[in-house]
C-alpha cells in the first residue's frame, strides 16, 4: 500500500480527507502549519511546521509515494502573504519531492484560476486562464510550476481546480460548482492509484446538471463522480441568493468583487463597448 503525506491536514478539506484515509487504514503522515495536530488514532504519524523550511518538507516527504498538497492560503489575501504561502511554499514542496524521490503530487488548484469567466460560458480544461484575484493567480502559477517539474524532473502532478467542496451545496452558485465530499474522496483514490498520470489538470467538481465545466478529461484518471447538486436545487432556489449582482455574473462568485474597479462590464460579464482609448 502506498504511503501518503497530507499537508494542510488541519484545514477544512484536509480534516475530511485525513479522517477518511485513517478510517481505511491508509499509511498516512499528516501535517499542519503552526498548530499541532491531535492524533485521531493511536500511533498516527502527525507533524507541524512551516513548509517554507526545507527541513520540515523533508520530514513530511521522507519515504512517501504521493503527497496530497492542501496547505497554503485558501482565500483572497494581500499579495505578500499569497507569495509566501502559495508560491514560495509550493516551490519548497516540489524541491523536497525531488530530494526525497516522491513520485506524485496532488496539487489543490482552484476554480478561482478561471473566476473571471461569465457564468454563460462552458469551459474545457484547456481554456485560457482568467484568475479573479491574487489567490487565483497563485493557482495559475502553481499549475505552471507543476507542469515544469513534470517536464524537467519527472514528478507527476494532478492539479485539481476545486469548485465548492462542501458536504452539501447551500447557494445557487453551488448548483454549478459543488464538489461533494464523497466525490472528493473518490477523486483522491484515483489520484493515488491511477498509473502513468504524468501531468493532468482536472476540474474538482461533482456530476452537477448545471456544471460550467467539461470534465471529460477526467476519464484518463478514472474519476467518475456520482453526486449532483441538482438534488438540492428546489431547497436552494427557495432562499435569497447571497451573492451580489457582480458575483452572480462571474464564475468566481464573491471573489470577483474584491478590489473590482471596472465600470464598463456588460450584464453577461464581458466588457461593454467604450469610446475610451484601448
Amino acid at each position: 500500500m502506498k504511503k501518503i503525506a497530507l499537508s494542510g491536514a488541519g484545514g477544512q478539506l484536509g480534516s475530511v480527507v485525513r479522517a477518511a484515509l485513517l478510517a481505511r487504514g491508509t499509511p498516512l503522515r499528516s501535517a499542519a502549519g503552526s498548530k499541532a495536530l491531535v492524533p485521531l488514532v493511536e500511533g498516527e504519524d502527525v507533524m507541524h511546521g512551516d513548509l517554507r523550511d526545507p527541513a520540515i518538507v523533508d520530514r513530511l516527504l521522507e519515504g512517501v509515494d504521493v503527497l496530497i498538497h492542501f496547505a497554503g492560503t485558501s482565500v483572497e489575501r494581500p499579495l505578500p502573504e499569497i507569495i509566501e504561502n502559495n508560491l514560495r511554499g509550493l516551490v519548497e514542496v516540489y524541491e523536497g519531492a525531488r530530494r526525497q524521490g516522491v513520485k506524485r503530487i496532488v496539487f489543490a488548484s482552484s476554480n478561482h484560476a478561471i473566476g473571471m469567466y461569465p457564468v454563460t460560458e462552458h469551459l474545457s480544461l484547456d481554456c485560457e486562464l482568467r484568475p479573479d484575484g491574487f489567490y487565483g493567480l497563485s493557482k495559475v502559477w502553481g499549475e505552471a510550476l507543476a507542469r515544469m517539474y513534470w517536464d524537467k524532473h519527472g514528478i507527476e502532478s494532478v492539479c485539481v481546480r476545486i469548485g465548492s467542496c462542501l458536504e452539501r451545496p447551500t447557494e445557487p452558485r453551488h448548483l454549478s460548482t459543488w464538489f461533494g465530499h464523497r466525490d472528493l474522496l473518490h477523486f483522491l483514490d484515483r489520484c493515488v492509484e491511477a498509473e502513468n498520470v504524468g501531468f493532468l489538470t482536472i476540474w474538482g467538481v461533482s456530476a452537477n446538471t448545471r456544471s460550467w465545466w467539461d470534465n471529460s478529461g477526467a476519464e484518463r484518471l478514472g474519476y467518475q463522480p456520482t453526486q449532483d447538486a441538482e438534488v438540492y436545487a428546489e431547497e436552494i432556489l427557495a432562499r435569497p441568493n447571497p451573492l451580489d449582482a457582480l458575483g452572480q455574473r462571474f464564475q468566481g462568485g464573491s471573489f470577483v468583487g474584491i478590489d473590482y474597479s471596472r465600470d464598463d462590464a456588460a450584464p453577461d460579464g464581458s466588457a461593454a463597448s467604450t469610446t475610451r482609448p484601448v
